[in-house]
């Protein structure tokens, strides 16, 4: 391969990626023809917030757990899928979630915070558009299961209120 098809593929594998994490998807796969003996096969994926959340869940080590759910998960709590939980508040729609209102802004919600109906818990973004995630019910924040800037899917559990 020459160094001018090298390039040209590394930018296309960026393009890629960009695509990607662009349009909020999980996984792309292209194959490029440069000839009869010549191609390009590239799989780009990310795991998403969700599948982290079923990590936390199974028995693994800490490590694995992302910092914000291994910090509001107790040592001894037992395994169980947090979207089955009464308190699970999940996300309305697929989108990226921001724990704070700006960069440098101080968090919505802790664990252990005590919240008021209608409180705002979480923004998702979605298409540009920051959708306030309203606490459903007053509570205390007992688990936070998502991390700032992670992409959820529709349905994803993203606190448990108590």
């Amino acid at each position: 391969m020459t160094k001018s098809n090298h390039d040209a593929d590394v930018a296309f594998i960026q393009a890629l990626a960009e695509l990607l994490r662009e349009n909020d998807l999980t996984e792309l796969q292209v194959k490029r023809e440069y000839g009869e003996d010549d191609s390009l096969n590239v799989r780009v994926s990310r795991q998403m917030a969700q599948q982290v959340v079923a990590q936390v869940a199974a028995p693994a080590p800490v490590a694995a757990a992302t910092p914000a759910a291994a910090a509001a998960a107790p040592a001894s709590e037992p395994a169980a899928d947090p979207a089955n939980d009464p308190g699970a508040v999940t996300s309305p729609m697929v989108g990226t979630v921001y724990m704070q209102a700006e960069p440098g802004a101080p968090s919505f919600i802790k664990v252990g915070q005590q919240v008021s109906e209608g409180d705002t818990l979480l923004i998702v973004e979605a298409m540009k558009t920051m959708n306030h995630i309203p606490a459903p019910r007053a509570g205390t924040i007992k688990r936070i299961l998502v991390d700032d800037g992670a992409a959820v899917e529709f349905g994803a559990p993203l606190v448990i209120l108590e």
